[in-house]
């Protein structure tokens, strides 16, 4: 594979989909270029992320070969910090133009308040895509990134998507965008639980070294049984088929200690599951 392909991580984009399906099926499927063009962004986003991450863990001297994970192509060497400096620019480019087209056919303008709502929410979410790893003050490193994955991937993508359908909000697309965020924290929760013997040794404080391997697969528990809880609130009962997989995910995760990256496409696409049946 060529190492630019694999530095954009392409088995995470069916996870950064999730809350833009479910705000827009929610919604009733009212317009089809809205939904192509929030696509469109919410993946050069996810790119763009991507490759930060890759940049911002190298540029710290986190990203050594680590046991149970594959190497990228900068941390293999394949690549070099300028050709993925380039990388980032190209995608946080294309996540502007998409993004700026996405506002202007949703509301016929740039130039009024929804608009300018929606430009403010498109720039935090480039600057979050941005300092997850990378910068001075990168949040991931302080345990703040379960946080953003739960804003970015859970309540923005899901409300926004609902916003720029109907143009209007209700309490369920609200807890069900938290809902469907609950999972995608738990990717990156598995992802620092493989990773946390590494990210300790290298300053790098996530939310599940702070809790430790125990306490990291309580918190993962917890996540995964609060997207089924809040699903079921709201009679979303076609996303209970996900159970039988998230059980034996759940006893994978408590009885292994190694080869945990095996699991975190298993929890992506069941979370995409999720996404699509509640709107059934």
């Amino acid at each position: 594979m060529s190492p630019y392909i694999q530095s954009l991580r392409l088995r995470t984009l069916p996870l950064s989909v999730s809350g833009i399906i479910l705000g827009t099926g929610l919604a009733g499927w009212l317009r089809w270029d809205v939904f192509v063009l929030a696509i469109g962004t919410t993946l050069c986003l996810q790119i763009l992320s991507n490759l930060a991450n890759e940049l911002g863990d190298a540029l710290k001297g986190t990203d050594t070969h680590q046991k149970g994970r594959a190497a990228y192509g900068l941390q293999s060497g394949k690549i070099t910090k300028r050709q993925i400096s380039g990388m980032i620019i190209l995608f946080a480019v294309l996540a502007v133009l998409f993004g700026v087209a996405l506002i202007w056919v949703s509301f016929g303008t740039l130039f009024c308040t929804q608009s300018a709502v929606f430009l403010g929410l498109g720039l935090l979410a480039l600057i979050g895509a941005v300092t997850y790893t990378l910068g001075r003050h990168s949040y991931g490193y302080i345990g703040l990134g379960d946080a953003g994955v739960f804003l970015f991937f859970g309540l923005l993508s899901t409300l926004g998507a609902f916003y720029l359908q109907a143009q209007t909000m209700t309490a369920e697309v609200v807890w069900s965008g938290a809902a469907i965020g609950l999972p995608c924290v738990g990717v990156l929760n598995l992802n620092n639980i493989r990773d946390m013997q590494n990210d300790r040794l290298h300053g790098k404080h996530t939310f599940a070294s702070l809790l430790g391997p125990n306490g990291a697969r309580c918190y993962h528990t917890l996540l995964i049984i609060g997207c089924l809880a809040i699903m079921a609130v709201f009679g979303q009962w076609w996303t209970w088929c996900v159970l039988p997989i998230w059980v034996w995910h759940l006893w994978y995760v408590w009885s292994h200690t190694e080869k945990l990256d095996k699991q975190m496409p298993v929890l992506m696409f069941t979370t995409l599951m999720v996404a699509v049946l509640a709107v059934l």
